[in-house]
């Protein structure tokens, strides 16, 4: 045997013995198990918890731990034979966990799937699609979830297991990053700091593990460089996540919205990034309010959701509010829910009949809304019929507002006496009910102002009677309070009153269905409004909200419009421009272009896509990145005359590449191996190793320096192209370099 031979065979004689272990089946086992639990961690923000997660770290362990059993019973087999075998033994021991877990009941010994097993898995998986499709964040922890997510994460965790086992540290992290990043991409929302940073230690140890591993490695390993790589991938996370849309929770929120009758409009209406929740197309010339219910009893503190009696649809919406000589138009609307979540649909008022929801949706007549105790809004398609009703102006000032009333039994409630002495001031001119609520409408809409922010910040931000007193007093709030303060104003002039939840008419779109123009209504306009009852005419909105949509009023005669701008009476119209208002115009989230039947449809901001793209990209090419500024340094060196520097860079490069290392090879010895096995030009390499052989036993001299950056740089080039380009990659990504010993560049040892 020649000494470059045995040297050979010295500097790493097991590791070319297939059948045994890299260094242990336990770390790699542990790597893929943190990664898929990595992976996982950011579907906790966007659906609800629940058996899923439970289902999900079971399945990753089980996987795991499969593999650990299953490689060290097999220590011995050849590599392929290990491999193969570990791979089949996970598969099949992830799909028996997944089917104890979510259906364990129909398979054999709870284990082994039946036919009625593959059927029910069939079943789930359509009604996640579904529920994933049209449900809004934070989903619910359904079955179907479970299952899919049971079955995604069992392929993951067996992917992940047999990268990480065979060392590709790059592609694993990839696959962990996308996997995470999914519910970040797909949502448009916020990119969680704690997950960027988990996933830079992930990324380190990852890198850790394969530089370990590696056949060529020496067997000491540097903690210096992999702790400043590590420091350097998360001051990198720090300080490209602060810039970002973040949210530090790690609980976050979704696209869609979940609508309830409490009256907290305020949370959904400040939230950053508004999204399209459904589109409407009507026959109507403009396209009318939305509502999704009616809340008419205050006990000083909240105002209660409507609880009617619900009815068959087969039973119809019931009487009619309105008599016989009140004119009405006929109007047709066809609703698609696409990201609401609300146990109430969306309809115009008055709707008179309902086509295209299922049975479990009822309908109350005392309101004509539409509700369900088992149904979800989101993903419903259907048509509702309703009417536009007319009453001239004369009509309605003949017509007295229904007396309130009040329940006997009910504690009575006492209201600052502010609410009941502004009511008789502001409509102290009115001679008629309806006068006195036109008069409240303009007193709000003039001397008023529309913010989010001021309840909040003044404390105020509710329905209860001191709320509105002090909302009096402050003068600025939004939708709920407006409602509130109208409503209880308009109780103390003994009217039947009530406040509406539900949508503004949203924005016109450039698409139509046949001769029906569809509008877009996004999250930012959900809404709220007071009615009050007029005996024989029916609930009539009014719009007391300050530079949001249109007054109501009536025209005189037999005029058909509703105020100036063509506003129906039933319901105030949304369009700025459709009638001037003598409040001031305030910027709002909820007003803007998607406020009006006229504005634009609102895109998405693609920036939380981007920035998460971007902070993947930076924390897996941090190590490259740190890599060539070693490199630049180096050579910078080299071009001084240093020796150990250029040596040092070829060695490293040599790692990198996976070319074989030897510590017992002499520089000469290392030279001839280099130019014989991988073609590096003869006369570049004697430059090298006479640099380093008169730096050893003399002082650098100019003839030391000149020439010997240029012929490093023949070397590296010549050796870069000896390898494959796959090879040459992971060198670039993962320069394993970074990770082995650096107390082997002295030239001599070296």
């Amino acid at each position: 045997m020649s000494r470059r031979e045995r040297t050979a065979a010295q500097a790493a004689p097991r590791w070319h013995r297939e059948h045994d272990l890299p260094t242990g089946v336990l770390w790699p086992a542990v790597m893929a198990a943190a990664a898929g639990i990595v992976a996982m961690w950011p579907y906790t923000s966007v659906i609800a918890p629940g058996s899923w997660s439970l289902t999900v770290v079971v399945v990753i362990v089980v996987t795991g731990l499969t593999g650990m059993l299953t490689r060290t019973l097999l220590k011995r087999r050849p590599v392929w034979v290990r491999d193969l075998v570990t791979l089949g033994a996970q598969i099949v021991v992830a799909a028996a966990t997944v089917t104890q877990l979510v259906a364990g009941e129909t398979a054999v010994f709870g284990v082994i799937p039946t036919d009625t097993t593959l059927v029910v898995f069939q079943t789930l998986f359509a009604s996640a699609a579904e529920q994933i499709t049209f449900g809004s964040a934070p989903l619910s922890a359904s079955p179907g979830l479970q299952a899919v997510l049971g079955a995604g994460f069992a392929v993951v965790a067996i992917l992940l297991d047999q990268l990480v086992a065979q060392r590709g540290a790059v592609i694993a992290f990839l696959l962990t990053g996308v996997i995470g990043a999914m519910p970040m991409i797909v949502t448009v929302s916020g990119v969680n700091v704690v997950w960027f940073v988990m996933l830079a230690v992930l990324l380190i140890l990852l890198l850790r593990q394969t530089a370990a591993q590696h056949p060529e490695a020496p067997r000491r390993s540097s903690a210096a460089v992999t702790a400043g790589v590590g420091a350097a991938a998360l001051a990198s996370t720090m300080i490209v996540a602060p810039v970002l849309p973040v949210s530090a929770s790690l609980t976050g929120t979704g696209t869609g919205v979940s609508v309830d009758a409490s009256l907290r409009l305020g949370d959904d209406l400040r939230q950053p990034n508004p999204v399209e929740v459904l589109t409407l197309a009507t026959t109507a010339d403009t396209a009318p309010y939305l509502r999704l219910t009616t809340l008419s009893e205050f006990d000083g503190q909240v105002w209660r959701p409507d609880r009617g009696d619900l009815q068959a649809q087969s039973e119809g919406f019931g009487a009619e509010d309105w008599g016989p000589g009140i004119p009405v138009e006929e109007q047709s609307t066809s609703i698609r829910v696409i990201r609401m979540s609300s146990s109430w649909l969306p309809v115009p008022y008055p709707a008179t009949s309902v086509q295209g929801i299922p049975a479990a949706w009822r309908l109350s007549p005392d309101n004509r809304t539409i509700a369900s105790r088992t149904a979800d809004a989101a993903g419903n398609d259907y048509t509702v019929r309703s009417l536009d009703v007319e009453p001239t102006l004369e009509q309605i000032r003949e017509t007295p507002a229904a007396p309130l009333t009040t329940d006997p039994d009910a504690e009575p409630v006492e209201l600052p006496a502010v609410i009941g002495e502004t009511a008789d001031e502001v409509t102290a001119d009115a001679d008629n009910d309806y006068d006195r609520l036109i008069a409240l409408q303009s007193w709000f809409r003039s001397e008023f102002t529309y913010s989010l922010e001021t309840p909040v910040e003044e404390d105020f931000d509710g329905t209860g009677a001191d709320a509105v007193a002090q909302f009096l007093d402050v003068r600025s709030g939004y939708c709920i309070h407006f409602a509130g303060a109208f409503a209880l104003m308009a109780q103390s002039l003994d009217m039947e009153v009530r406040i509406v939840v539900g949508y503004l008419p949203g924005a016109r779109t450039t698409t139509t269905r046949g001769e029906e123009a569809v509008y877009s209504v996004s999250s930012d306009q959900l809404h709220s409004w007071p009615e009050v009852l007029f005996p024989g005419i029916g609930w009539v909105p009014f719009e007391p909200t300050a530079s949001l949509g249109v007054p109501t009023a009536f025209a005189a005669g037999a005029t058909t419009g509703g105020g100036t701008g063509g506003a129906t009476p039933t319901e105030p119209s949304a369009a700025p421009t459709a009638a001037p208002t003598t409040g001031p115009e305030v910027e709002r989230p909820d007003a803007g272009d998607n406020a009006g039947a006229t504005g634009q449809l609102r895109s998405l901001d693609p920036s939380p896509v981007l920035f998460t793209t971007l902070g993947v990209l930076v924390v897996l090419l941090m190590p490259a990145l740190i890599r060539l500024s070693q490199r630049a340094v180096r050579r910078g060196r080299a071009r001084r005359g240093d020796a150990a520097s250029a040596w040092a860079e070829l060695r490293a490069t040599m790692l990198d590449l996976g070319v074989a290392v030897s510590d017992a090879e002499s520089p000469r010895m290392r030279g001839a191996d280099l130019v014989r096995d991988n073609g590096v030009d003869a006369e570049a390499m004697r430059v090298l190793t006479d640099a380093v052989e008169r730096a050893s036993y003399a002082r650098p001299t100019e003839a030391t320096a000149h020439g010997l950056d240029e012929a490093l740089g023949s070397v590296l080039t010549r050796l870069r192209h000896s390898v494959d380009r796959p090879s040459r990659a992971r060198a670039l990504l993962v320069p394993r370099s970074l990770f082995a010993s650096r107390g082997q560049d002295s030239p001599l040892l070296a």
